[in-house]
């Protein structure tokens, strides 16, 4: 009985330190780390592409561009994008019975808030350009015909409109 009047008061002032401790870490994380908040990417502009019809063993690549329409340099976390290798679902890739094709890729798990070394710039009036072969992520059916619309905004700051439409057939 006598240790718990020690071991309480003991644990809570443990709890205490590791509280401010990870408040204080939070702070200067924040500081550090580029922003991608609505006003820093809603100028960045991004295009999607696939050519329209892809036969069984030819790659299925998927173009993506971010254009930077501005007269200042923008940022974007390149998490949930094709510039990181398939890291991550940034797709979703329905079939016209829209059933959605499984992701069968690598699932990566991340330190939150991203690192400043996950920040890409793209200069005023640049462009960057990025390729991923989707079918070393997907799961798709030959014959089928598919759009897939881009997801990962909620991780990389940028968004795009575009829905872009593939066909996969037979071998030729």
């Amino acid at each position: 009985m006598k240790n718990f009047k020690f071991i309480i008061p003991a644990l809570l002032v443990l709890f205490s330190a590791c509280s401010e401790a990870t408040r204080n870490t939070a702070n200067s994380k924040s500081e550090s780390m580029p922003q991608t908040t609505a006003n820093k990417t809603d100028s960045l502009e991004v295009k999607m592409k696939i050519n329209g019809n892809v036969a069984a063993g030819d790659p299925l690549l998927l173009r993506f561009v971010v254009y930077n329409n501005t007269d200042s340099v923008k940022t974007f976390c390149i998490w949930h994008t094709p510039f990181e290798p398939l890291m991550s679902s940034y797709l979703s890739i329905t079939n016209d019975k829209g059933e959605e094709a499984q992701y069968k890729g690598a699932m990566a798990k991340r330190v939150m808030p991203p690192p400043a070394s996950s920040y890409s710039k793209v200069n005023p009036g640049d462009s960057l350009v990025a390729n991923a072969d989707l079918l070393k992520a997907y799961d798709l059916k030959k014959g089928s015909s598919y759009k897939a619309v881009y997801t990962g905004g909620n991780m990389s700051g940028l968004v795009s409109k575009d829905t872009v439409t593939f066909v996969y057939t037979e071998l030729h």
